[in-house]
Parts: C-alpha cells; structure tokens; sequence
C-alpha cells in the first residue's frame, strides 16, 4: 500500500511539472485525463489491499449484462441485469426535495424527434458532420444521436428573453472507438447565422456544459476587451454528479438576465451570477458537440409562472411544469419544483377547493387520450396529498384528453403546448 501511494504522489508530480509551460485550456485537459488515470490506478490498488483482506468471501458485483429489445429499432441502450426487459429503477418524487427548479410558463421551442423518420437526420437541425433519429430498447420516444467531434445544432435561430429556462434529456453513450467521451452542449450566439462557427470560442460567445469522463465541467468565452476578462469556468468533482454511458439524465438550465443556474437531475450542480455579463453576450442558438449521446425532449419556455395571482385572482393556473413519460400518468421527479409551488398556495388559503384537470395532445386514439388525461390528474392529486400535505377533500380530477387543444396539434411544440395540467379555482 506504501509503495501505491509514493507511485501515485509521484505520478501526480510527474505530470504538473510537464504541464507547467502549457496553456490554461490545455493544463485542464491534460489534469482531468491525468486525474481519470489515477482514480483508476487507485480503485486498482484499493482491490487489490480488500482482496487480500477479504479473499475470495468478499462480495463482487456481476457484469452488466447487455440486453436487446428485438422490437427496439435504432440504436440500443445497455441494459444491466436489474434492468432486464426494459424495467428501470424510477427516482422517487421525494429524492427531489431540494429540487427548486421551475420551468418557464410559455413553451417557445420544444423538440423530441417525433416528427423525424427513424435513421434520418432530423429536419430542423443542421450539422458540419452527421447524426441521425433513433430510439432505445429502455427510453422511450426518439432520440438525435451525434458521434465524434462535429456539431449539430438549431437550424434557425432562437429568440430568447432576459429570462428562460432550457431542459433536455440526455444519454451519453459510448462512440465508435468504444470509448466514453462524454458531450458537450453550448448556448451560444451565432456569428454566422446560417452556417458553421468554426473553432473552438465559436461565434460571438456563449455558455458550454460539457463532461469529461462524466464529470460536469462549464466555461464561457466571451469577445471584446473588457468583457474577455469576465470569462468564468468550474467543475464539480463529486462521484455522485458523475454521468455514466447508457444512463438518462435531465438536464435543466435557468437563466435570468446574467445569471445561470444548471441542475442535473435532482441536484443544483452549478449556480453561475455572471454567466452572460449585459452588454457582452446574448445566446440564441442550441449545439451538441464533441463525445457521443442522445438527446431528446428539448424545452425552452419563458416567463417565471405567477402562479398564486394566476389561481387566486383568475381563477385558472395552467402548468406545463408536470411532467409525465409517454402515455404513463406516473408523475416524473422532475415535477418537484412545480408542484411545491402549487402546494404552498394551496395549503396557505385551505378553504378554497380546486378542480386538477389533464389534457393530452392529438396523437393516439381518443378514448385512450381522454382515458390518460383522467388517470395523470389522478395522479397529481396523488402527489398533492401524499408528498405536500394538501387535503385531498378540497381536490377533485378530471380530464379532458385531446378535445380541448389551446394549439393546432401540427407541431412538437404546439402538441407540447396542448399537453398540460389546469388547476381549476371552484
């Protein structure tokens, strides 16, 4: 064990000293695969020294076993053994209970694929390389996968407030050499509107979240002389931030005016005051670069909800901030935030009874949408009383499926826009 640890110290030596001529960017990349070695090098050593203590009675941990759904098309996700005919383990509503994220209340952009052919480049994106629509035999819906180190990003360009939230699901996967790059996500301003920003500070500046061999990392980059040196970056080193290949994680980022904040998962990872300095950058497009990973379910809605003035005052609060897997009514983790906010109203003026009613989007069989809409307003209510408190007697449910749309059913957003839950003042 002695002899691990002088290796391991003088490792580390080894290496700053070969960095110490070498530009900051540089310095990070070359630390951060010098640090990946490490941990390896010690998981190895530490095997080894509990092997020699425990000998062969010490628990071991199977492979993970790859399972394929033959009725999946594209590309399929692993599958470990616990995870065996597409069952996953669910995070709980409760393991987001810091979970203070909120999503705007207009949807102005929302993507899932769901109007691309399967195996095709999808329509409203463009690429300096390749990527294509593909679904998984354990996440549902369709999904762009990229591989390697072109980008593909929104075709036409976003027109985004002071104040927004983005989220998108991701699944980084490994690529074509089998190794596991992790991905990159920038929001940035364009330079050329209709073509390719080359280089590695692309266009007129911007944010970039991106993880390498999992660990979350952003930076921004910034053009002009004074607002160059407000140019900020950080990671979070934690084991349980770590992303892992064949895994799902939501992806939400708040932004207001100059601040950013970026959740993933359940979990604040960062909170940046000065990411977009006034005066010095303003993003209006989306791009995935550089590692492997498939994304879907892209949101972008603007405008914080007012939702007490909304239900109190108005008498209708309507919230696209539950969210729900295709045609499930189990209530996703991710809908914390909004239904803490819901519940404090509601639990602050206990006399006033509401009515929760879903509604579904055109797609499907109307029986089976109006059917769904009925069952997700049951479950928000559910929700409601078993995880905030709020008396179920002052809560009924019902549910309207498709035949109230608020838009026409055309489009992934205006269908995005039509599926949401009304709280209905009685």
């Amino acid at each position: 064990m002695k002899f691990l640890t002088f290796l391991l110290l003088g490792l580390v030596t080894y290496a700053n000293a070969q960095i110490i001529n070498v530009p900051k960017r540089v310095q990070t990349k070359a630390v951060n695969r010098i640090n990946h070695q490490i941990d390896k090098g010690i998981d190895k050593g530490l095997d080894a020294v509990e092997d020699s203590i425990f000998g062969t009675n010490k628990k071991s941990t199977p492979p993970a076993t790859q399972k394929t759904d033959p009725k999946a098309t594209g590309t399929g996700v692993a599958a470990t053994s616990s995870q065996a005919g597409g069952k996953q383990d669910q995070p709980t509503l409760q393991s987001y209970s810091r979970y203070d994220f909120v999503p705007g209340e207009k949807v102005i952009f929302f993507e899932d694929f769901s109007q691309d052919a399967i195996g095709d480049f999808p329509a409203l994106w463009n690429t300096n390389g390749s990527a294509e629509v593909v679904t998984t035999n354990l996440f549902p819906g369709n999904w762009m996968k990229f591989d390697g180190g072109e980008s593909v990003w929104t075709d036409a360009l976003l027109k985004l407030p002071d104040n927004y939230t983005l989220e998108f699901d991701v699944i980084p996967v490994k690529d074509k050499e089998n190794h596991e790059p992790g991905f990159m996500m920038r929001l940035m301003q364009a330079k050329n509107v209709k073509a390719w920003d080359a280089g590695t500070v692309p266009g007129k500046g911007g944010f970039q979240f991106h993880t390498d061999y999992g660990r979350p990392f952003y930076s921004t980059w910034l053009y002009g002389t004074e607002c160059e040196q407000l140019k900020v970056e950080g990671y979070k080193d934690d084991a349980n931030l770590r992303q892992k290949t064949n895994q799902k994680y939501h992806i939400a980022i708040w932004v207001q005016k100059s601040r950013l904040r970026l959740y993933q998962n359940e979990d604040k990872v960062f909170d940046i005051p000065k990411a977009f300095p006034e005066g010095c950058v303003k993003p209006d497009r989306i791009r995935f670069e550089r590692g492997a990973a498939m994304v879907s379910n892209i949101r972008i809605a603007v405008g914080a909800p007012d939702m007490r003035n909304k239900l109190m005052t108005e008498g209708k609060l309507v919230t696209y901030g539950i969210y729900f897997d295709v045609n499930k009514d189990v209530v996703k983790p991710e809908s914390y935030g909004t239904l803490k906010e819901i519940a404090k109203i509601l639990n602050e003026v206990p006399d006033v009874k509401v009515k929760i009613v879903g509604h579904t989007d055109s797609d499907g069989a109307d029986a089976a949408n109006l059917d769904l809409s009925k069952r997700r307003a049951a479950s928000v209510k559910t929700e409601l009383v078993k995880n905030f408190g709020v008396n179920g007697d002052r809560l009924v449910t019902d549910g309207m499926g498709e035949s109230q749309p608020v838009a026409p059913n055309d489009t992934p957003a205006n269908k995005a826009l039509n599926r949401r839950v009304e709280f209905i003042k009685m």
